[in-house]
């Protein structure tokens, strides 16, 4: 049954444990507590770190190898094909829609452990019908890679071999949905390791076929290698997956119709797809403006984005070890616990990436010069890519946000539901799931215009402009949509939090600028001006008042000794921004 509010719509959900007068089930798998968030943070920040160093390795040596040229812009044109799969298949898309759909199985399972096992059920449900769909796409990208090409990037002076890396890269259509679709089932049961690591075995694919092909094959290598990773990610997940299915428990209930059985909703998938493709359109934008530029502007911009995102996977970190908690929560009906929840990672996402973006404004220069200036690429090129990541990084905190409030927005729509619930096909509800659509739309919209409007004067700049704008536009239309979707975000805290967050990030920026810029060796500028950024980032924040800053700062002072004065517990409540 829903219910209406003023200016939002509360969705129906499950009643909390307990609340219909039935003996609350036992507990079989409860809420992780505080140490194993800690744990599962540290295991999936150290892994991602791995698998995104090994990335930059792997753009080092691109660019070390072929530079920014014709060859590079055309496989980055194919790269369009894995650029829009990943998140399509792996941490977006299949994520908004398993986590929460595996989640439900999770609770049901819990309340009638007599049935039969809905996570298996589950899984025959939509595993065949994900592999018959992934293979049929995956063949039409490489019948269609001609069209495809022409269509991104129809200036690129050779489509031939834009095509040919197309056709190659198509591969990875299939094993990236596997790998989606298995590491969402293992983080809704709490298993964080095996999925942290596939971007790991991703790029030691493809490194290890760069390095010994690509003398032989050149740019083509480079493809090869997006295929060979691909492969390599989803064969990680497949023996934790099925060792997770087998300790379920048996289908004792085999046979017998459950009361709480799940209901597949397969349209709910179109909305969640549809926001997944409209962002990824971004780049799609960047790719047919920037083609009629310059050679290498592409390039430029793959580049500076690959070191601005950065800082904001490290902020989506922590929604991705709570997002499972988030999803848990919604389908037990505890709005309350996943509000708080959502709270908690939007403030401290902000931090992180601000603080990264920090770094970002006043290093750039710097630190594009130490990792990428040597081979073919050169000081040309070191400037025009650090101008784009000063201009990306005003974007970063937007996209970061969008990561973080888009999880629980799709989580109370997921692609099952209970047989019990009657409000699931309520009208209201299935128009709000095209909000997120429809934000980004808006977005998209504010990203064409800027670039149309600024690339002519501004070229690669007027693109990274009109990118930013674009998903500033639509973190704020999601802010809203949240508590349209009946998830009461107390705006004004988490508002409050953020402007204290981005006047530190602000202030760091520039006192980080006026130390790294006077230094002339990359290394020391980065280590001075990084060094500034994060002790000026410290102090302003802790002394705005900003929890997400204050708080680990008190902790690592305790840690070095006594504070003087140390706030109480009620004074700490007593501040604006206080628990």
């Amino acid at each position: 049954m829903t219910t209406d509010p003023p200016a939002a719509v509360v969705p129906s959900l499950p009643a909390p444990r307990g609340a219909t007068g039935e003996d609350p089930p036992a507990e079989p798998h409860p809420a992780p507590r505080r140490g194993f968030l800690a744990k599962a943070f540290g295991i999936t920040a150290v892994l991602s770190a791995a698998g995104s160093g090994l990335g930059l390795l792997r753009d080092l040596l691109l660019a070390r190898y072929f530079g920014a040229n014709q060859g590079t812009d055309a496989f980055l044109v194919a790269w369009t094909v894995p650029e829009t799969a990943a998140p399509l298949l792996i941490e977006d898309a299949m994520s908004f829609l398993m986590v929460p759909a595996f989640a439900l199985a999770l609770v049901l399972r819990e309340e009638d452990p007599d049935a039969p096992d809905p996570v298996r059920q589950l899984v025959r449900a939509t595993l065949p019908w994900l592999l018959i769909a992934l293979g049929g796409l995956a063949l039409a990208v490489v019948l269609g890679a001609p069209e495809l090409v022409d269509l991104l990037a129809p200036g690129l002076p050779d489509p031939a071999l834009a095509v040919t890396c197309t056709r190659i890269t198509a591969i990875t259509v299939l094993p990236f949905g596997v790998a989606g679709y298995l590491a969402a089932a293992l983080r809704a049961h709490h298993r964080f390791p095996a999925p942290a690591g596939i971007y790991v075995a991703y790029n030691l694919g493809i490194l290890a076929v760069l390095l010994c092909l690509h003398a032989y094959l050149g740019v083509r290598s480079a493809a090869l290698g997006v295929a060979a990773g691909s492969l390599l990610m989803a064969g990680l997940l497949v023996g934790p997956f099925l060792r997770r299915l087998r300790q379920g428990p048996p289908d004792t209930g085999r046979g017998r119709r459950s009361r709480r059985a799940l209901v597949l909703m397969p349209l709910a998938l179109l909305p969640v797809a549809a926001f997944t493709l409209t962002r990824q359109s971004q780049v799609f934008v960047e790719r047919y403006l920037g083609s009629a530029l310059p050679p290498g502007t592409i390039s430029h911009l793959n580049y500076a984005a690959k070191v601005s995102q950065l800082a904001m996977t490290a902020g989506l970190l922590i929604c991705t070890v709570t997002f499972p908690l988030v999803a848990r929560a919604l389908a037990a009906g505890d709005l309350t616990a996943a509000r708080d929840r959502v709270e908690k990672d939007l403030g401290q996402a902000a931090a992180v990436v601000l603080l990264g973006t920090a770094f970002l404004m006043a290093c750039a220069p710097s630190v594009v010069s130490l990792l990428f200036e040597r081979g073919a690429f050169g000081p040309h090129d070191t400037a025009a890519t650090a101008d784009v990541i000063r201009v990306y990084s005003f974007g970063l905190p937007a996209q970061a946000l969008t990561g973080v409030m888009i999880r629980p927005y799709f989580s109370l729509r997921p692609v099952v539901r209970r047989a019990d619930d009657p409000g699931g096909e309520d009208g209201r509800r299935r128009l709000l799931d095209w909000y997120p659509a429809a934000a980004m739309v808006l977005g998209l919209g504010v990203t064409v215009a800027t670039g149309l409007l600024a690339t002519p004067r501004f070229g690669a700049l007027g693109l990274a402009a009109g990118n930013a704008a674009g998903i500033t536009a639509t973190a704020a239309l999601l802010l809203h949509g949240l508590v349209l979707r009946g998830i009461p975000l107390r705006l004004r805290r988490v508002l409050g939090g953020h402007g204290r967050l981005v006047a530190a990030a602000a202030g760091a920026a520039v006192l980080g600028a006026a130390v790294a810029g006077p230094t002339a060796d990359p290394l020391l500028s980065t280590l001075f001006g990084g060094l500034t950024v994060v002790l000026a980032f410290a102090a302003l924040g802790t002394g705005l008042g900003a929890r997400e800053v204050r708080g680990p700062v008190l902790a690592v002072a305790r840690a070095l000794g006594p504070v003087r004065n140390p706030p109480t517990v009620a004074e700490e409540g007593k501040r604006p921004d206080g628990q």
